[in-house]
């Protein structure tokens, strides 16, 4: 039986406990189940009249499958824009250069510390004073979710190219390769295997971030689905909820089933001494090759060496 530096194997009296906490833990799930059942049975939430809108094409057409399409039109398009920018400022963070480094380093930095929601808003109500009149709820959202998510990836590059061994980049230096020949050629496509899983991790989170375009009444999901649908039909708002909730499982699962696919591909028909980057937000994000801080960060920027 194989263990791990942070989990020894139970032994005989730790997986009965094991099992008994695992039966416990099942039985307390399944009563809340049942009781959140049971008071929405009792408000009559479950009647087939609240129900019978989403079993009519009607309301698919005019009002989730249009909000399904824009909730995607924005993450596409964000995801795009923001694996661009984390490619560029990530990998500016990593320059020889001070006057290159240091403004990425900036721009990142506040750009990660700004909060979302606030982003969208200071983007939407100042892009009308510099652009002129217009619906701008659709470039405020997509820009929010670029920058923000943008700098967050930005930190994964860095992580990744981190992640492989020094030993890599020495054995370059020793046949010859320049700096650039280095990274292009040697860290990069180890760094794009390591950094998969936390890329389509961070990808997942803007995707349910674009739910926030309803607070400047973007057309995506949430808005049309939770929003404009119970208004239309009275009462429909927990099944609404239970809907739109489901739909957003469903995206989600299947991005996160794709990502595992491709970093499985990726593993198999190229060979890597990096170890995997954690998803952001943990504590083991930016840690690679003895190189980083405990605490999500890799502690102050350097040049590559």
């Amino acid at each position: 039986m194989s263990t791990s530096v942070l989990f020894d194997a139970p032994g005989p009296r730790g997986r009965i406990r094991n099992h008994a906490l695992t039966v416990i833990s099942v039985v307390a799930v399944i009563a809340v189940l049942y009781g959140v059942y049971r008071g929405f049975d009792a408000k009559g939430q479950f009647e087939g009249k609240i129900w019978q809108p989403f079993l009519q094409w009607e309301t698919w057409e005019f009002y989730i499958i249009p909000g399904l399409i824009g909730t995607l039109e924005a993450a596409a398009v964000s995801a795009v824009l923001a694996l661009a920018f984390g490619a560029v400022f990530g990998l500016a963070r990593l320059s020889d250069h001070a006057w290159v480094r240091i403004p990425a380093s900036t721009v990142v930095e506040v750009f990660r510390a700004i909060p979302l929601l606030l982003l969208i808003f200071f983007i939407f109500y100042l892009a009308p004073m510099l652009l002129g009149g217009g619906d701008y709820a659709f470039f405020a959202v997509v820009l929010g979710l670029t920058l923000y998510n943008g700098s967050v990836l930005a930190e994964v590059v860095r992580a990744g190219v981190y992640a492989v061994p020094k030993g890599q980049s020495e054995a370059a230096y020793a046949v010859g390769m320049r700096k650039n020949q280095v990274l292009r050629l040697v860290l990069l496509p180890q760094a794009v295997t390591a950094m998969m899983p936390a890329i389509v991790s961070q990808i997942v989170v803007l995707l349910k971030d674009t739910a926030l375009g309803y607070i400047i009444a973007y057309v995506d999901l949430l808005n049309t689905g939770f929003k404009i649908l119970p208004a239309r039909f009275f009462g429909s708002l927990i099944p609404a909820a239970i809907v739109i909730g489901i739909i957003y499982v469903a995206l989600n699962m299947a991005l996160s089933y794709l990502a595992t696919w491709l970093e499985r591909r990726s593993r198999r028909s190229r060979k890597t001494a990096a170890a995997p980057i954690a998803a952001p937000g943990s504590a083991e994000v930016g840690i690679g090759a003895g190189q980083g801080t405990a605490g999500g960060g890799l502690g102050p920027d350097k040049p590559l060496e």
